[in-house]
């Protein structure tokens, strides 16, 4: 069987220039990716962790012992109950209580601390309280850093999005490098018969090699930096950084975005080849 040989390549340095620049721009887009996918399952989680879970301040004392009865008649819609005794909240605001505090104390609330099975469970109990007590959950409190969740996501996903088009921007320059730098060969081939097919395919099976290459570096450079990152995170312990995680599902679409590149960058190339074949 006879080996086809390839009619275009690129000569060394120009090879290891293009790699070098599509490895560091796919390390980009998945480090991008992967950011983004940490930082949204983070949001998730934060907000699950507390969208069952609510505060009840009774001001008006007058209206405790109803408040009290209605979270008795709704015991089987929630799943803890904590009341906050006047010891604890004295513990929390003692360095504003001077000289022990016993005139702020005439003052404090009677506070509980509810997780509710459902949310439904939790909309029906805030409706029974109404106007007896302020009913505060949790998620609404927190709702600033789940906002501030969001838009990093969005600035994860543009700077993706601009690494991507970048790609595009760089695939689109190889082709017409190649061609330029092959034109007498595409003369060569046009004046002998050669379809438009064939010279895209040795256009794309110079940019395919490259890809694959670049995204495997790009990749695997990548998933330590991610995990560094996340470690980082988890290091905080507590709050929205420490919900930061990337799923098996997740990790899936990362390994899928060099392949995604790929494909994107053969198509590209096809396009790129064509409208340089037309021109020519």
């Amino acid at each position: 069987m006879t080996k086809k040989p390839i009619v275009f390549s690129l000569v060394r340095d120009q090879s290891i220039f293009m790699t070098a620049i599509m490895s560091l721009l796919t390390f980009l887009a998945v480090l991008a990716f992967g950011i983004a996918l940490a930082i949204g399952t983070g949001v998730i989680r934060w907000n699950t962790q507390w969208d069952l879970t609510a505060t009840i301040q009774v001001m008006d004392s007058k209206n405790a012992d109803a408040v009290k009865k209605i979270l008795d008649d709704n015991a089987d819609k929630t799943a803890t109950v904590t009341e906050i005794t006047t010891d604890q909240m004295r513990d929390l605001l003692r360095p504003w209580m001077s000289g022990g505090g016993g005139a702020l104390e005439n003052y404090l609330p009677k506070m509980y601390e509810v997780r509710f099975n459902t949310a439904s469970d939790l909309d029906t109990v805030a409706g029974q309280i109404g106007n007896r007590a302020r009913f505060l959950t949790h998620a609404q409190a927190l709702e600033n850093s789940a906002s501030a969740g969001w838009k990093m996501i969005l600035i994860s996903s543009f700077v993706l999005l601009l690494t991507l088009g970048a790609i595009g921007v760089c695939i689109s320059y190889i082709a017409r490098n190649t061609a330029m730098l092959h034109r007498r060969e595409l003369e060569i081939l046009n004046q002998i018969g050669a379809t438009d097919a064939y010279v895209v395919r040795q256009m794309q099976i110079i940019i395919t090699k490259i890809c694959v290459t670049a995204g495997a570096a790009g990749f695997i450079v990548a998933v330590p930096v991610l995990l560094l990152i996340l470690g980082a995170a988890h290091s905080a312990r507590v709050g929205l950084m420490a919900m930061l995680n990337i799923s098996g599902g997740g990790w899936f679409a990362l390994f899928l975005l060099p392949v995604a590149i790929i494909i994107f960058a053969i198509w590209i190339t096809r396009r790129t080849t064509i409208s340089i074949l037309k021109n020519n």
